[in-house]
């Protein structure tokens, strides 16, 4: 097995030109898991208050890069995304409001790339 990832997103430019890609849901318990495998984090530090939210509602803790890296998967390479839907976007506003924390969709998925 290669490198595991964790980050938010994913892009297309991430993944080889050529190859397969599978994925499964996991569950938080099982993304604690895999991180605490070891992973190469991927996050954004300007989305300091989704990773406060991911803190909270799931304990998962990871150090937070000074910046973002870029992930270049190979075969073999694993990527951990939390994706998060129903956040609204912050404007003019500095933190989320409990319901709208309570009311936003969380998903884990494992992303695998085979050659």
């Amino acid at each position: 097995m290669g490198k595991t990832y964790f980050g938010f997103g994913m892009a297309d430019n991430m993944f080889p030109a050529e190859c397969s890609v599978s994925r499964r849901e996991l569950t938080p318990e099982e993304a604690r898991a895999v991180i605490a495998e070891g992973v190469e984090v991927c996050l954004n530090p300007s989305h300091a208050l989704t990773i406060g939210v991911m803190r909270e509602r799931f304990a998962i803790d990871v150090a937070i890069p000074a910046k973002a890296p870029f992930a270049s998967l190979k075969s073999g390479d694993r990527l951990l995304v939390m994706a998060v839907s129903g956040l609204p976007r912050l404007e003019g506003r500095h933190e989320y409001t409990p319901e709208e924390i309570a009311n936003a969709k969380f998903r884990f998925g494992l992303w695998t790339v085979a050659g």
